[in-house]
């Protein structure tokens, strides 16, 4: 598989969503026959994402603030606040599906509205949404997080033979818990359980406070130059 040629298509520069005063550009995966479990894998330890059925990876010409970064899961130890939150799940009842709740969408849409109104997913729409997180090639599941029977949180995730990758997560807005770190939380735990090694939750990016979070999660690797490298700080 890792003989398959690449093609690459970049995207024209544009303001970055991310950091301020930076264009951003994307390099688009343009062959077909990555468009697999198998082979999206391979591109996801390589440093790719994927946008529905679109597989990218930052290209930017003056900026390389976007690192691929993945959780050890076997080897996770959770901080002291995270051992906090961890308590706060017994009370909470988690489940991975193939399918949404029916009442999904209610729950998507005050999120949106409430946390996201100046963002590119408001106003929200159901068939912006699905063309964004899922891809009819991939293999998805959806995490399902419930207080006293009530949804409070989903997370989209891909499933690998031996690795998960977090695509994205809403909840509730009005919630007082940590709902963000606990879906990260529970995919990590299912990875353990799964016996899979990787959660990849995304690019780390350490001048971006709504993206610089995936470092808390340790011991955790870095894709650099010089290969995948490992950090384990206390």
């Amino acid at each position: 598989m890792n003989k398959l040629p690449l093609r690459i298509g970049l995207t024209p520069e544009s303001q970055c969503s991310y950091l301020p005063g930076q264009d951003e550009q994307l390099g688009v995966v343009m062959d077909q026959h990555w468009l697999s479990p198998p082979a999206y894998g391979v591109l996801l330890a390589s440093g790719y994402r994927r946008s529905g059925s679109a597989i990218y990876k930052p290209m930017c010409q003056q900026c390389s603030a976007c690192v691929p970064l993945r959780v050890d899961c076997p080897a996770f130890r959770p901080s002291k606040s995270q051992k906090r939150q961890l308590n706060q799940m017994a009370k909470l009842r988690w489940e991975f599906k193939t399918e949404l709740d029916p009442d999904w969408y209610r729950l998507y849409e005050r999120y949106i509205t409430q946390r996201h109104a100046d963002g590119s997913m408001f106003p929200p729409n159901k068939a912006q949404f699905f063309e964004f997180c899922t891809a009819p090639w991939m293999d998805t599941l959806f995490l399902h997080v419930y207080e006293d029977e009530t949804l409070i949180a989903i997370a989209i995730t891909d499933v690998f033979e031996d690795a998960m990758s977090a695509v994205y997560s809403f909840f509730s807005p009005d919630s007082t818990l940590s709902l963000g770190t606990l879906c990260v939380l529970y995919q990590i735990q299912y990875c353990q359980r799964s016996g899979r090694r990787w959660l990849y939750p995304g690019y780390q990016i350490d001048q971006c406070k709504a993206m610089n979070y995936k470092i808390r999660f340790k011991p955790y690797e870095k894709l650099t130059a010089e290969g995948w490298q490992h950090f384990d700080e206390s």
